[in-house]
């Protein structure tokens, strides 16, 4: 990896990796459309100028080919405050606007703005839903055990909703309330709050971090994210610092699809207990499951299958 110069912030970026555009390496092509947090080569340099990092700080003298690598953030610091680009001016979304927050995104009112005028409303379908028992489960997101998913985005955010799964079990729901921004949450405990009628229960946040954006039309009819819970029916948004750890608790691809089909067979063994044989046929597990069958019990149902 061979040192750049920082490269004039008005000149056209072909899709040019962020570090190469701060000029900390020579040309090279971003290949994941800005989706930093999954990209090995983002994750090999961050590594490499985490360790240059500390070597500087304990006082050693640093050589070899990539002694030059420091954070992309920290090379474009370097730059007067009118110079500095904007993330979203990088990776070709706006004009050129200067960063004013030291490239701390998550408390940038700025960053805030974007996301909801923008990415909010215009959330990318999955590339493929798979059914397992006849319940959808989208490709390359990552779901909890207590069925809320979680989708990586661009940076440390992610996007974080309730699976198909938790929404035809319980739903339709009348209002899905996530916390507040700028609120902390907490892998594995309770933050999203869901509400059908008098009966009322908490999903547990798939990944920790800070609250970046909320869905507020949940808030209004949660009914939405029944209707397509992986795109338009997303809950809140997150930004995370802890994603490498938070990752290693949740499941994805064909672990998804195991576990969802242990939880049909959960979800069945419920229903004959409560119902007998004969409402467990498979015939009523397709809307409205605690609707359809008035013996099943709330409490039941959101202990044993959202885990709290």
């Amino acid at each position: 990896m061979e040192p750049n110069r920082i490269k004039d912030i008005n000149e056209a970026q072909d899709l040019l990796c962020l570090w190469t555009q701060a000029g900390v390496v020579q040309e090279k092509v971003c290949d994941s459309d800005y989706e930093c947090a999954p990209c090995s080569y983002d994750i090999d340099m961050r590594r490499i100028a985490e360790k240059n990092r500390k070597r500087r700080e304990r006082g050693d003298i640093l050589k070899g080919a990539n002694s030059h690598v420091v954070f992309w953030k920290d090379r474009l610091k370097d730059l007067p405050l009118s110079r500095r680009p904007c993330i979203h001016h990088m990776k070709q979304r706006i004009e050129f606007r200067s960063c004013t927050n030291e490239y701390v995104c998550g408390d940038c009112e700025f960053d805030q703005y974007f996301h909801d005028q923008h990415t909010v409303h215009a959330v990318v379908k999955p590339v493929d839903v798979l059914s397992v028992q006849g319940f959808k489960i989208p490709q390359g997101y990552y779901l909890h055990r207590g069925h809320a998913w979680m989708k990586l985005e661009e940076g440390s955010e992610v996007r974080v909703g309730l699976d198909d799964f938790s929404l035809r079990l319980l739903g339709p729901l009348d209002r899905i309330e996530s916390p507040l921004v700028g609120k902390e949450v907490s892998q594995g405990v309770g933050g999203i709050k869901i509400n059908r009628g008098e009966y009322k229960a908490e999903v547990l946040s798939p990944v920790s971090g800070v609250v970046t954006a909320i869905n507020h039309k949940l808030m209004e009819d949660g009914r939405m994210a029944g209707t397509d819970p992986y795109t338009e029916g997303w809950v809140m948004r997150i930004h995370s610092n802890s994603l490498r750890d938070d990752i290693k608790h949740l499941l994805i691809g064909n672990e998804t699809g195991e576990y969802i089909k242990n939880e049909v067979r959960s979800l069945h063994n419920v229903i004959e207990e409560e119902a007998g044989p004969l409402a467990a046929d498979g015939g009523l597990l397709t809307e409205d499951i605690f609707g359809k069958i008035p013996q099943l019990k709330w409490d039941k149902l959101t202990k044993l299958f959202l885990h709290n």
